[in-house]
């Protein structure tokens, strides 16, 4: 959700501040602040829109000294003005704030009572009042900032200054991570590894409950209790080289070529090659395991769907997939013998991580799938499958998607083996096919110029349905989603077998329907429905490979030929011409592909 960076640096704050915002522009937000300490006093500028808004305030009112705070806001209490952005001000104090302040209300009468005079709409003032009447009834500021943290109930990452204190800043966490970074004789906070990259790659984890003390000479951390706590300080690896779009328009289509490489990096993690097995860490117990549970939100959730299918195809394993915000509510049953595998491509989903949770005190052992090594899920399970496709930054998620998905099939593909359904002969056989999908995906991309010409017609529409079966089923759902994301056009992503039981009352002559369609066991089903559909005016583009092109009825608008590939892998092969034409259709409309509106890239709030 919302970027946040803090400086106790040695050089003028603002700028740097601004370049780090910049870094966390990929979450997502519609309004945008920075405040330093001048001299011990507080100065602020703020703007509504993007950072380039704030940085023509800044030119016109330039903002010194060398302790700052930044912040990117992706509305959530009030609307996206200036009066709304953060950082927010009251008496001595300025904060930023990742989250949601659940007891707000309460609280703000509270302040009310006392005199307190609010001038936003936000829940987040209530925490810079919190502090400041600390302040008035006399206490020190790291007492007052405490005190503040008791009251309050809900999710959150803060980051604050205090007149007065003029090489000092304070943060907590509670739910959204954040971390501080340790530099040359220079201090950082920031909401993630990336915010302070540009600094330092020395970076400490705050736990949930975690707040800190941070100046010039380092960090002091306390845990809930307001016990003094040691946690380390880590080196990550240097990601400013990928965090560059090169000569691409928009990190999205970047991050759809980088697909190639992001998915053997993620491959050879999880297979040996060599001896053509597969190899998943953590020592999980395939042959007893009774169930595999996943939860996931979004495109995580969709690749969990692929996942089931070949889990339950070739290991005979049953899988459930479910939405994270509903599972914990319905209070589902599970059992102690089965695992939960979490997936996020940050490692902080709000709903993912409640419901990892809460399989994890019903005895569960926990597994997640994340892009994120130090995140809060990664800390938290028994064992831990990254991905390896390095930061994503469009929103939008493309890269990470199919990396996940690389993930589920070498999972698919050893327990099918520690199962007996396969023997080694099958199992080298589908490492084959897994060690060619990155080169097929290479291929899949360079369906482009045959997608810049369908984004043409599908930019004119209102609706679009994408349909599949099987494996495709999950994928017509993701193609779906991206459209409706980025361009904002309604889109649908059904089961083709579902086209008769409703969506078959969508098609007219002005409704694309993208059919994806490998020649494998279902191409005869799938065919049928394409000739259902264009017996009803629909304008058909046809999603396949050579032998379905071959063999698919006559009258498709547009017929287009991924390559060959086995069935395993034909859902890592076709995501890349759906992800295309998304984001063709997006640039035709002019909608901003890589922010698009009112999303965020992490949300760590439910």
């Amino acid at each position: 959700m919302c970027g946040i960076i803090g400086i106790v640096g040695k050089s003028a704050a603002a700028p740097r501040l601004i370049e780090s915002l910049k870094r966390l522009e990929y979450r997502g937000y519609d309004s945008a602040g920075v405040a330093t300490l001048i001299n011990g006093r507080i100065e602020r500028r703020r703007a509504p829109g993007k950072l380039r808004e704030l940085e023509a305030v800044l030119a016109a009112q330039p903002l010194a000294g060398d302790t700052g705070i930044g912040h990117t806001r992706w509305a959530t209490h009030g609307g996206p003005t200036e009066r709304n952005a953060h950082p927010h001000v009251a008496g001595r104090v300025a904060v930023v704030h990742n989250g949601i302040i659940e007891n707000f209300a309460e609280l703000k009468a509270e302040l009310q009572a006392k005199g307190r005079v609010f001038t936003s709409d936000t829940d987040t003032e209530v925490v810079a009042h919190l502090v400041d009447q600390g302040l008035i009834e006399g206490a020190e500021p790291l007492a007052a900032f405490k005190a503040a943290l008791d009251r309050l109930s809900g999710a959150y990452a803060l980051c604050v200054l205090v007149r007065g204190e003029r090489d000092m800043i304070f943060g907590a966490r509670n739910g959204p991570p954040l971390v501080i970074g340790y530099g040359d004789g220079e201090m950082f906070v920031g909401s993630d590894a990336l915010a302070v990259g540009p600094f330092t790659n020395r970076v400490l984890y705050l736990e949930d409950g975690d707040f800190a003390e941070v100046n010039h000479a380092g960090a002091r951390v306390f845990n809930a209790a307001g016990d003094a706590v040691r946690r380390d300080i880590k080196t990550v690896a240097s990601s400013a080289a990928l965090m560059e779009k090169g000569n691409y328009r928009h990190f999205m289509e970047k991050e759809i070529h980088d697909q190639p490489e992001g998915c053997q990096r993620t491959i050879a993690a999880y297979v040996d090659a060599l001896a053509g097995v597969t190899a998943i860490p953590g020592n999980v117990d395939w042959t007893h395991l009774e169930r595999i549970q996943i939860v996931a939100c979004g495109t995580s959730y969709i690749a969990g769907v692929i996942g089931k299918y070949l889990i339950e195809k070739y290991a005979n394993l049953p899988v459930d997939v479910e939405v994270a915000s509903e599972f914990r509510y319905r209070e589902p049953a599970i059992r102690p013998d089965a695992l939960v595998i979490a997936m996020s491509q940050s490692g902080e989903t709000a709903d993912t991580l409640a419901a990892l949770r809460y399989c994890q005190a019903k005895g569960m052992k926990s597994a997640a799938v994340v892009n994120a090594a130090e995140s809060t899920m990664a800390r938290e399970v028994d064992v831990v499958w990254p991905i390896h496709c390095g930061p994503e930054i469009g929103v939008a998620s493309t890269k990470a998607f199919t990396a996940q998905v690389c993930v589920l099939t070498a999972i698919a593909v050893a327990a099918a083996r520690a199962r007996g359904r396969i023997d080694q002969a099958e199992e080298e056989r589908l490492v084959r096919a897994m060690i060619e999908a990155p080169r097929l995906i290479a291929e899949s991309i360079q369906l482009e110029e045959a997608v810049r010409s369908v984004a043409v017609e599908v930019a004119k529409a209102r609706d679009v349905l994408y349909l599949g079966r099987g494996p495709m089923s999950a994928l017509a759902l993701e193609g779906a989603l991206k459209l409706k994301e980025i361009s904002y056009i309604h889109a649908e992503g059904y089961a083709a077998g579902e086209l008769k039981h409703g969506p078959i009352a969508l098609v007219d002559e002005h409704t694309p329907i993208i059919i994806l369609a490998p020649f494998d066991s279902y191409f005869e089903k799938s065919a049928s429905n394409m000739s259902e559909v264009m017996a009803r005016g629909g304008q058909v583009v046809f999603i396949t490979d050579p032998e379905g092109a071959a063999h698919a009825p006559a009258g498709a608008r547009v017929v287009m030929t991924a390559p060959s590939s086995d069935p395993l892998v034909a859902p890592l092969v076709m995501s890349a011409p759906i992800q295309l034409l998304a984001y063709h259709v997006a640039v035709l409309k002019g909608a901003d592909v890589d922010q698009p509106r009112n999303l965020a890239k992490s949300v760590t709030v439910e």
